[in-house]
């Protein structure tokens, strides 16, 4: 079973007309002032999915500043879930400085989404604020079963791009301290914190309910990358993620074809290693 456990789409009016979208949304013109910036819907994401042989997507929108935003891509998520419960999990996802962010996400689970996600802080990082703020929307996760929470994150090196935020590894490993009991996902190899893993005392421990997805990888790292984290003993733990529509399933397919892992293990990667964090999949071999 292929499980793309990060993409995004949006409702069809911000594809057909993004520009008024950008007024006081700082980090939606950052991602997407430029036209090759790419804006999906659920049937752009059914027709890759269908071409590249994904079984099951998982689907987040955008963190809005605007409430309203917000609640109507939540609302097109939870629309292309009920729509096609055998293909789609989604994610809720908001800004977390929205008062209502908690209960935005309460609203969505009820309805039917599996978690939260993307979660960004594009201008500051994962900073003291940014826990504060987390603290309420985990505290939800686990009390509806702990659900997993997705949150971006990159490597603080190298060169810039649009979305790369400041974030360092110590508030990559702050967040973890924060809240070692939830289920985290961090987006992009979490900033390459995986390494971590080697350590002979304190980072296993501290990682232990951490995943990491394979978002952007084709971008950022040679294929030996899935290599290394097998060697981390973190393979179990990396999450076949495309970033769609940013990118789409088979350019990964062929690093994992290059990365010399065994068959096995890139079943691992393509959807095994998903499968509890979401629930009621039954797996296809």
């Amino acid at each position: 079973m292929i499980i793309d456990s990060h993409t995004h789409l949006f409702p069809a009016s911000v594809q057909k007309d993004r520009t008024p979208y950008f007024q006081n949304e700082p980090e939606f013109k950052l991602l997407y002032n430029s036209p090759r910036a790419k804006i999906t819907t659920v049937e752009d994401l059914l027709a890759v999915m269908d071409t590249h042989r994904v079984d099951l997507s998982v689907v987040s929108g955008f963190p809005w500043r605007n409430p309203d935003y917000a609640r109507m891509t939540n609302d097109a998520v939870i629309e292309a879930v009920r729509a096609h419960p055998d293909r789609i999990r989604g994610l809720a996802c908001f800004d977390l400085a929205w008062e209502g962010a908690a209960n935005e996400a309460s609203r969505c689970i009820d309805e039917g989404l599996s978690g939260v996600g993307e979660l960004a802080f594009y201008l500051s990082g994962i900073d003291a604020r940014a826990i504060r703020l987390l603290e309420p929307v985990m505290d939800l996760l686990r009390q509806k079963g702990n659900l997993p929470c997705m949150i971006h994150t990159n490597e603080p090196l190298g060169h810039p791009y649009p979305g790369k935020t400041p974030v360092t590894l110590e508030q990559i490993d702050g967040l973890a301290r924060a809240f070692p009991d939830n289920k985290i996902i961090l987006a992009h190899w979490g900033g390459g914190i995986f390494f971590y893993h080697i350590m002979k005392k304190e980072m296993k421990e501290r990682l232990k309910n951490v995943w990491y997805d394979t978002a952007a990888s084709v971008f950022l790292y040679d294929a030996s990358v899935y290599r290394m984290a097998k060697a981390a003993g973190v393979l179990d733990k990396v999450l076949f993620g495309t970033d769609f529509p940013l990118l789409t399933p088979d350019r990964y397919y062929k690093d994992l074809d290059d990365s010399g892992l065994a068959g096995e293990e890139k079943a691992m990667v393509l959807g095994t290693n998903a499968m509890p964090l979401y629930p009621n999949l039954t797996p296809v071999f």
